[in-house]
């Protein structure tokens, strides 16, 4: 064997074997794993008596998701994806529309047409709304979201589209006169305008949303500056 060949030494086993105890710590042994037991067994009792007392969930926790709105009711989905690409689950299946002067779900060109979260692989993760641009979607502190069925565990846009506020207008409708998708975003839309609830009374006069629909001056206000 050659001299350059390298060696390699065996390392010291008292590095690498059991820890030796004393007399005491081998006598101690057989009731060591005991001692969770034995700390807790003098402590009282708490029950969550579910579900017939529920308790608070914390202010940040991440429950079920929602799909949000603008102040005059049109859609703060863009149907840009990002959500599903941001998804480690692969949950979210996002297939976008294209807005058209007849049917205006969202401000500017595309909207969320088909929305859909598979809760049998969401992690709760919240990876999808930080992603979101528009603050679209947000978690809910709603936990209760099982199923009997694993076809009911897929939630899609009617389950996750929040209900229209009062003084809503129910899209489609024109976006507020004046405005471009970049003032939606800054908050300067505040309510529906009389040019968009007059809009809605002509093409969907049955529509329940003119009932409650108030008209908001303040955005006019607002785009100006």
């Amino acid at each position: 064997m050659s001299d350059n060949t390298p060696r390699f030494e065996q390392p010291d086993p008292a590095l690498y074997g059991p820890t030796k105890k004393g007399p005491i710590a081998r006598f101690l042994n057989p009731v060591a794993g005991f001692g969770v037991t034995f700390s807790t067994i003098f402590r009282p009792t708490v029950t969550e008596e579910y579900p017939y007392k529920k308790v608070p969930t914390r202010p940040r926790y991440h429950g079920l998701h929602k799909l949000n709105r603008y102040a005059d009711g049109l859609e703060k989905c863009i149907g840009c994806e990002l959500c599903a690409w941001a998804c480690p689950a692969d949950a979210i299946y996002v297939e976008a529309g294209t807005n058209t002067p007849q049917a205006q779900f969202s401000p500017g060109e595309r909207y969320g047409k088909v929305y859909q979260i598979n809760y049998l692989r969401c992690i709760f993760c919240s990876y999808c709304i930080q992603a979101c641009p528009t603050r679209a979607l947000t978690m809910t502190n709603d936990y209760e979201i099982t199923g009997p069925t694993r076809e009911g565990m897929i939630y899609d846009k009617g389950e996750l589209l929040v209900p229209l506020a009062e003084g809503m207008l129910n899209p489609p409708h024109p976006m507020a006169e004046g405005t471009t998708d970049a003032d939606y975003y800054r908050g300067a839309v505040t309510g529906p305008t009389q040019a968009q609830i007059d809009w809605v009374a002509e093409n969907r006069p049955d529509d329940p949303s003119l009932k409650t629909a108030q008209a908001s001056d303040r955005q006019e206000a607002d785009v100006a500056c």
